[in-house]
């Protein structure tokens, strides 16, 4: 007789946590990317609602808009990780939405008495304040997902990133045509901060022992799978910087985000002014379609999930063999058809409308494939790994928008957006091949708390074993288990 496994309830606080950051990722990405749509708005009035002031600022003006916020985001990254070990998730994630929604209901004030120059000065306090939120993520997820469902909890998270990316994109445009104009899409964005921050406060919890609504059964299954010291939530583990920035698998993570990030956020920044030069599409058609991709990308990272699950379930692939699998889709499939966009003009926008939608669609496999990949190689330090990943990564979208004005000289000229999506495409396709060769879903030697005090530290428990992994990573280890 076997004895019965602990699975824990089937939807318990563990589900409550993912949901919260879901909605938190969604109100975050919303006031982060509607700077795209409100920069169309507010230098084309026409095309929105001629109630409200219109700019009239160069392209290059609108791309240190539009990258702003990055300047404040890279700043934060590495804070944000050392805060969330220091003083809890829950803390530093509240006051940093809380302040990303000051921000945003403070927009339109500043722009009505410093232009432009103040936009770019708010966008950069707004991302001083969402910097410090995706290391608190990741180590949110670490504390209080078991490693069999891990990978589960975590993509449906991320999947906020598209719905944010959705919202941002259709119901920005929608706004800046309403009665509101677009400083209503500012006040949105802050009112969704603030809801979400009074949920957070009430049922957020560090980990499983300090929530105050889990029940005995969920808190056992919980603490028991993350296998750990008693005293573990009271300790700060020291950080063995030297063993994680001379990791082949890590660094190889780190040069996937970046090339994804440029990819991506060429797409993110630039659909709005592309459908708006090259195809030639009015406000209202284009924020429809420049939520298409998106909502694309949405329906998809379910798509993936989903799949996931039933690939993992029945050890068919190793975790490993999983994320690179789901990474190659994500990456070269949008390396492709960004090729194919870049021969297109206003007389094919039909067709440039779908494999852009193609392209943004099969990219949210890089949630699954590369983007939780920090909480694999180390769930001790996934905050730490999450705060170098993302400042790297979100030095890229600066670059992007910047390298956008000094390409494109005129926004209705297809030749020159053939430049922007060419680049981005040979670096999807490098950026996937160096995942492949040195990535990896199984956990590091350095992350064992005791690796930088044992003589002789044993290897971390990996996060997930499936049948599928014995003899996929090498011969076996001595301290492995």
């Amino acid at each position: 007789m076997t004895a019965k496994i602990n699975t824990g309830p089937p939807l318990g606080m563990r589900h409550v946590q993912t949901l919260l950051l879901f909605f938190n990722i969604t109100c975050l990405y919303v006031g982060r990317l509607n700077v795209g749509v409100s920069v169309v708005a507010m230098t084309n009035a026409e095309s929105t609602n001629p109630n409200f002031p219109e700019y009239d600022w160069t392209l290059t003006q609108r791309s240190l808009i539009i990258s702003s916020f990055f300047w404040g985001y890279i700043i934060t990254q590495f804070l944000g990780g050392y805060l969330c070990k220091r003083y809890g998730v829950k803390s530093v994630m509240f006051w940093g939405s809380f302040a990303s929604g000051v921000c945003s209901a403070l927009t339109p004030l500043f722009i009505g008495f410093g232009g432009w120059q103040a936009y770019c000065g708010i966008r950069v306090l707004m991302g001083c304040a969402q910097g410090l939120i995706f290391p608190c993520i990741h180590q949110h997820l670490a504390r209080w997902s078991p490693p069999a469902e891990r990978n589960r909890l975590g993509a449906l998270s991320h999947t906020g990133i598209e719905c944010g990316n959705v919202c941002a994109m259709f119901l920005s445009g929608m706004i800046a045509k309403s009665a509101i104009g677009w400083p209503g899409i500012s006040y949105v964005s802050a009112g969704l901060a603030f809801a979400w921050c009074a949920l957070w406060f009430v049922f957020a919890a560090n980990n499983a022992v300090e929530s105050r609504f889990i029940g005995e059964a969920e808190l056992l299954y919980i603490e028991s799978s993350l296998k750990h010291s008693e005293d573990y939530h009271k300790t700060v583990i020291p950080v063995p910087w030297m063993a994680i920035l001379t990791s082949a698998p890590f660094l190889a993570l780190m040069v996937a985000r970046c090339c994804e990030s440029w990819g991506l956020s060429t797409l993110q920044g630039q659909i709005p002014t592309y459908m708006n030069g090259v195809l030639d599409m009015d406000m209202k058609s284009n924020a429809f379609f420049s939520a298409l991709p998106f909502l694309a990308m949405w329906i998809m990272s379910y798509v993936y999930l989903i799949t996931a699950d039933v690939l993992l379930a029945g050890n068919r692939l190793s975790l490993t063999a999983l994320r690179k699998t789901f990474n190659s889709l994500a990456f070269w499939i949008p390396c492709a058809t960004l090729i194919g966009i870049g021969f297109l003009d206003k007389e094919q926008k039909n067709l440039a409308i779908a494999l852009m939608t193609i392209s943004v669609g099969f990219n949210s496999g890089a949630t699954i494939g590369s983007s939780l990949n920090t909480i694999d190689l180390s769930p001790n330090h996934a905050s730490i790994l999450m705060g170098i990943v993302n400042t790297a990564a979100n030095v890229v979208p600066i670059v992007t928008p910047l390298m956008v004005a000094v390409i494109v000289h005129e926004d209705k000229n297809r030749g020159e957006w053939q430049i922007v999506f060419m680049i981005a495409a040979v670096l999807f396709f490098i950026g996937n091949c160096v995942f492949l060769y040195f990535g990896t879903a199984v956990s590091q030697p350095w992350d064992a708390e005791d690796y930088l005090t044992a003589k002789e530290p044993d290897l971390a428990i990996p996060p997930v074993i499936h049948e599928a992994d014995k003899g996929s990573e090498g011969p076996p280890k001595k301290a492995l288990m």
